[in-house]
Parts: C-alpha cells; structure tokens; sequence
C-alpha cells in the first residue's frame, strides 16, 4: 500500500468512526465521559480522578500553577485540586491524558520523538490559547486551554499508526492537508465528544484564516499556534506563519498591546505549560 492509499485509507476508517485505539485510551474515555455526566459531584469527580494516576498528578500540577493559584496556597490532595479547577478544566485534562496515551505503545524512536514534540506544541498552545481567551478575545479561557490540548489529536493519532505503515510520514504533505488532517482529525475529536465550539475553532485552524485582534474562539486557537515556540513536527502548509514572524505580531486592544499582555502573562504560561508536560 503505497503513502497516498494508507494516508486514505486511515482517513476513511477515521470518518466512519472505525478507529483503533490503545487499550489505555478506552479506559480514559470512560473516565471522561463519566466526568462529563450533569449529575457527577465534586467527591465522585475526585475518586474518579484518584484512579487515574497520571490524570490525578497533572490535576494537582495545574491546580498548583500560577493560572489557578493566584493565592499561592498550594493544594496537596486530588479533592482540593478537582473543587478548585473545576469540571471543565478536569475535562481539558482527561482530553489531554487520552491524547497523550494515543501514542504510548510507539516504540519506533522517531516517531516517539515526533510524539513527544507534538505534545511539547500542545502544551504551548494550550497555555497561550487560555492567556489569549482571558486577556485578549474573551472568549472562555477554559474552552480555549481544552481546544488547544485536542487540536492536534488528528496528528497524535496519525503517528499511532505510523509504525505499522513504513513511510507513510514521509513527503506526504498534499495528501496529509487534502484528505488527511481534517478527516482523521474530525474523528479522533467526535470520538472524544469534543463540543461544537470547539469543533469549529480547530475547523478555523484547518482553514488558516483568522482576524487579529482575535475575536472567536478559532482566531484565538490560530494565534495561539502562530506563537508557540515549538512548532508541530507534522506537515506545514507552504506558506504557514514561522515562530519567527508571529513573534513580530503585534496589536493595540483596549488599554494594552498583545506583546505586552504576553510579557506579563509569561511566568503564567510557562507554569501552566509545565504542569501540561
């Protein structure tokens, strides 16, 4: 099966749902949707966190980060973590255990190391995306910090079967952004149970257009992405924003200017990007 024809054909069992996933990813998926019932409380919530070793750690860390602790009273147990991140961010970061375990069973090096490299993307963006919701669109900074954990989802689950498909990474920039990103991308995301919201700002991402300053969701997302400083190891559209003219971008909002709202966002975004990782 040559590039073209595997690139395809993950697409199309992507969009019929037919997807194959990590027995560990099941389990999450359990997890989260257990998570997202309305009738969950807080003291189930946090059991249900507390059996999650890696989701119970990342907890603590973000509930610990400059982005929700602005007393600077660390918290100790998961139940003091979950009542002060709330549900939706739990749910961002069940999103981000399910995307990371997507690649756990790579043994192949390279591809490890492209799988770390994007989860190092995600977890910038992620950051950036909830500074730039709360300091700058205004749009919900909860909302942004889980889109930008899932938007490369599609990429995670490419590199997931990337080592049974030899060569199916290499040179296949035209088939990945014609028929590959988008179309395994959608069905990682609706098996995830991504919301609407969230669905049309990576859709943006997709199509690269944006206003500045950001007024959505996606334009939040998409300069969120132009500014983190770790690129994605996947495919680039010829053309795309480089780390190094995003970083000459600039504009004037209300009393502030984004250059300035980052510089004072910075140790923010660099602990909430730490307790991602």
């Amino acid at each position: 099966m040559d590039q073209l024809s595997s690139l395809d054909s993950i697409a199309a069992e992507a969009s019929r749902g037919e997807l194959t996933f990590p027995t560990s990813v099941h389990a999450s998926l359990k997890l989260q949707r257990a998570l997202s019932e309305p009738d969950c409380h807080i003291d189930a919530a946090a059991r249900l966190v507390q059996a999650e070793p890696l989701l119970a750690a990342r907890t603590v860390a973000i509930a610990n980060s400059v982005a929700y602790n602005r007393s600077g009273n660390d918290v100790t147990s998961v139940p003091a973590a979950v009542q002060r991140v709330g549900f939706r961010t739990l749910g961002a970061l069940a999103a981000s255990v399910i995307v990371r375990q997507l690649a756990s069973e790579i043994r192949d090096p390279g591809l490890r190391k492209k799988a770390d490299q994007l989860w190092t993307h995600s977890a910038h963006v992620a950051a950036l995306a909830q500074v730039i919701a709360r300091r700058v669109s205004f749009v919900d900074p909860e909302t942004a910090l889980f889109a930008g954990i899932v938007h490369e989802v599609g990429g995670f689950y490419l590199l997931s079967r990337a080592e049974a498909m030899p060569g199916l990474l290499d040179d296949n920039l035209e088939a990945w952004l014609d028929h590959g990103e988008a179309a395994i991308g959608r069905g990682v995301l609706h098996q995830l149970a991504v919301p609407t919201p969230v669905m049309s700002a990576i859709e943006a991402l997709w199509d690269g257009m944006r206003a500045l300053p950001p007024e959505t969701l996606g334009d939040t997302l998409l300069l969120a992405n132009d500014l983190s400083p770790f690129p994605s190891p996947l495919f680039a559209p010829v053309g795309a924003t480089t780390y190094a003219a995003a970083a000459t971008i600039d504009f004037v909002f209300g009393h502030g200017t984004l250059k300035g709202v980052l510089a004072e966002s910075g140790e923010e975004v660099k602990s909430l990007t730490s307790a991602l990782l």
